[in-house]
Order: C-alpha cells, then sequence, then structure tokens
C-alpha cells in the first residue's frame, strides 16, 4: 500500500511488528470511554483563545506565534509569553478538570519548542511547561496525550499550527519531515517509562489531507514511521506501551480501512475532529439541524476500522468567535467574513456567558449532550476543545461547568433521547 522506510521497516523486516508480546496500555481504552478537554492556546498560541495577547502587540501583522516572535522585540514578547504559560493553565485547572469527572487532556505543543535550527522565529521556552503539566496530571489522575500541534513549514497552513500560510509546505521538504520524526523520537523516549500518565502521543495534529495526494501521501508514510518513532524507542526489540494517535486528515473514516490492521499494529487511534462552523451552509443550519448532524455522525464512528477519538469538538454552534478565522478577518454568521452571505448578528452567541440568553444556553446543552452521546455510543470518546478561552465561552470547557450547560458528572444527562 505505502512503502515502510526507516524504524517501520526496519521492524517489519525484524518481523517484529506483529507482536507476540500483548501490551497494557495506560488506560483502558477499548472498554472504558475517553471524556477530556484540550488545553488549547496554552503552549501553542491561537489569536481567537487570547485574542488579548495579539491585540496588545499593536501590530496588525502578528497572527501567529510565528510572527509574535517574528515582528517583536525578543525582549518584548518573551516576558508575554512566560507570563502566559506561567498563568493561562496552572495545577488548578488540572484540579478542576478531574473534578468534573474527566479522565483525559490533549496538550498541543508545536515542534519549536523543541527545534528552531531552521532559522524560525519561534520563541522558546515551552517544555518546562510540558514537564509540569505531566507532573499536575499525575497528581490529579488525569491522562496526558501529548499532540504535535505543529510541524516545521505546517502541515495544514492554519494559523493553530504555529505560521498561518495559503498553503501546508510540511510535506514538500524531506528535511521538514525528518525534522518531526526526531521530535517524535524525542517524546517518545521521553515518555516512554511513563505511560501510565502520559498513555497517547499524537504525532501530528490536522495534516492537510485536502490539499491534494502529496501530502496525504507523506502523512501516511509519517503514520508508519510515527508508529516504528514512538513504539520502539529503546533502540532494541523491545517495544513501549505508548498508543499511537494519528489524525484522519480530513478524511472519511471509512477511507483508513485496512490502514495499519491488527494484529501487525497496536495500540492505533484514529483523531476526527468535528465542526460545524467552517463553512457556509454549516452557519446557516438551525439549532435542530446542528444536533441531528451530529447525531448523524454515530453511523461513521460506529463502522470506523480503528479505534476513534472525537478529539476535537465544541458545543459552539458559529464561527462569531472574535479571530476564530484568524486575526483581523470576520465570521462567515454575520456576514463579515469575506464572499459568506449572512445569517444573522453574532450578538448573543459569542462573548461572555452574561450575554447569553436561557435559551441559547438550553440550545448548548443539548448540542453538548447531543455530540457526547454519539461520540460515546460510536466509538471510544471525546475531548472537547478548549478547556477555557477569554472571550468566547460557547467554546469554553470552563465556563460550560460555571454557566450550566456542561454538567459537572459528563455521564449526568438532562437530555438522554436527544437523538431519538
Amino acid at each position: 500500500m505505502f512503502p515502510l522506510r526507516g524504524v517501520a521497516a526496519a521492524l517489519c523486516s525484524l518481523s517484529l511488528l506483529p507482536s507476540a508480546v500483548a501490551l497494557t496500555w495506560g488506560f483502558p481504552y477499548g472498554s472504558q470511554k475517553v471524556r477530556g478537554v484540550n488545553l488549547g492556546g496554552w503552549l501553542v498560541l491561537e489569536p481567537w483563545i487570547t485574542p488579548s495577547i495579539f491585540d496588545n502587540t499593536g501590530d496588525s501583522r502578528i497572527i501567529d506565534e510565528w510572527t509574535f516572535g517574528q515582528f517583536q522585540n525578543h525582549a518584548t514578547a518573551l516576558p508575554v509569553l512566560q507570563n502566559h504559560w506561567n498563568t493561562w493553565i496552572t495545577e488548578a485547572d488540572f484540579a478542576a478538570i478531574a473534578a468534573a469527572g474527566l479522565n483525559h487532556v490533549r496538550l498541543p505543543i508545536g515542534y519549536w519548542a523543541f527545534d528552531v535550527s531552521g532559522g524560525e522565529p519561534f520563541i522558546q521556552g515551552q517544555l518546562p511547561y510540558l514537564q509540569k503539566a505531566v507532573g499536575w496530571a499525575q497528581a490529579h489522575n488525569l491522562k496526558l496525550i501529548v499532540d504535535l500541534h505543529g510541524a516545521p513549514g505546517s502541515q495544514n497552513g492554519f494559523d493553530n499550527s504555529g505560521q498561518k500560510m495559503s498553503s501546508p509546505m510540511w510535506q514538500t521538504k524531506q528535511s521538514n519531515i525528518d525534522r518531526t520524526s526526531a521530535i517524535i523520537k524525542q517524546l517518545a523516549s521521553m515518555f516512554a517509562g511513563n505511560t501510565g500518565v502520559v498513555p497517547i502521543i499524537a504525532p501530528l495534529n490536522e495534516p492537510a489531507g485536502f490539499d491534494g495526494s502529496q501530502i496525504l501521501s507523506v502523512t501516511k508514510q509519517y503514520w508508519f514511521d510515527s508508529y516504528g518513532n514512538i513504539r520502539f524507542p529503546f533502540g532494541t526489540s523491545q517495544q513501549s506501551n505508548i498508543v499511537v494517535m494519528i489524525h484522519d486528515a480530513f478524511q472519511p473514516l471509512s477511507s483508513w480501512n485496512n490502514f495499519m490492521p491488527a494484529p501487525q499494529w497496536q495500540g492505533v487511534i484514529i483523531d476526527t475532529h468535528i465542526y460545524q462552523m467552517f463553512s457556509d451552509a454549516d452557519n446557516h443550519l438551525s439549532n435542530s439541524q446542528h444536533i441531528s448532524t451530529a447525531c448523524g455522525m454515530l453511523s461513521s464512528l460506529s463502522s470506523s476500522p480503528l479505534w476513534t477519538v472525537v478529539g476535537e469538538w465544541t458545543p459552539a454552534a458559529n464561527d462569531c468567535a472574535k479571530y476564530l478565522n484568524g486575526r483581523g478577518i470576520g465570521s462567515r454568521y454575520d456576514g463579515s467574513f469575506s464572499g459568506s452571505t449572512r445569517v444573522g448578528s453574532c450578538t448573543g452567541l459569542t462573548g461572555k456567558a452574561s450575554s447569553f440568553s436561557s435559551n441559547y444556553k438550553t440550545f448548548l446543552r443539548q448540542y453538548w449532550e447531543a455530540q457526547v452521546q454519539t461520540y460515546e455510543k460510536g466509538n471510544q470518546g471525546w475531548l472537547q476543545w478548549t478547556w477555557k478561552t477569554e472571550i468566547a465561552d460557547e467554546w469554553s470547557y470552563q465556563a460550560g461547568l460555571a454557566n450550566g450547560w456542561i454538567p459537572q458528572n459528563p455521564t449526568n444527562f438532562q437530555f438522554p433521547n436527544i437523538c431519538g
């Protein structure tokens, strides 16, 4: 199907991949549901999660973490980042996540935390916070998924990859891929002995498989290489029990049939992301249509060829959040996004929960429950995007808990038959 190379090829030639030893994962995947939340906007900046960090620069050219370092003096930018790293997520957040009945956190981190050897303008200093997060997860009995959210050249061109671009360039240079693989080896080495706390490594977030056959082909080869790098980090035939979480590359789950099949490949989870706001058509859906669309995901999730987790989703149903589509770019919902068709005003649909009507909060609860019920029934569970935001409460798990559209116990449903 796809030629194996590097570590994975060597392992196959040694007949090591068909494992004779049953591996025990750091969490009982397959029998217990993943219920979790993402720590978005912490170690990878996103303008819509923390718009103040970008607005306070006074420079409209600063639209992502790359330009945050590029267009500012290092002495100006570093203290802002350090203050953000120290305050945005603390141990108190881990305690609150655990108290909310969740069992996983997914932590995005960028390649630049490990490697700026390509001369990138990124500011480093994130790694001590990754280590703090591991300690906090252990203290509060949470499982931590380490997610490489940005790769050299950008794997999708999104600002959340660290560098916003018109199209991804990661797949166009072998050196980009090699640098990414080196980081995965480093992560596997760091956590191979601590899989009770870090049971999963996700070797790349959201590679843009929609951008053409080249990036999809490169991504599939990279998944094979990452499997070898993650599962065999000891330089011997000994396997680690780290689970490998591969993203669906925005392809239908059915397109991954016969990819890394058991028993040759073990402990592979597909990460799929489900959003209903990044097209005109999505924004024009009624509330009931959003709910029925979510319920309708059951079939594809149930028939997925591998364990599947919905690693990103949200009770938000529109793109009204400030900078969600990029700094300085408007929303489709209110027609301020170029080429979009206006649905209506964003007033009361984004911002602080105090501005939300009781009817809107009820919808957020119904939509949240429809998704949670579907993602658990359909496969292995879910991780909501995201734990906290500055001014987009409709996206925030923390705000949902405080304002009643997310239950303190994620299995406590007000609408248990929302999907019929």
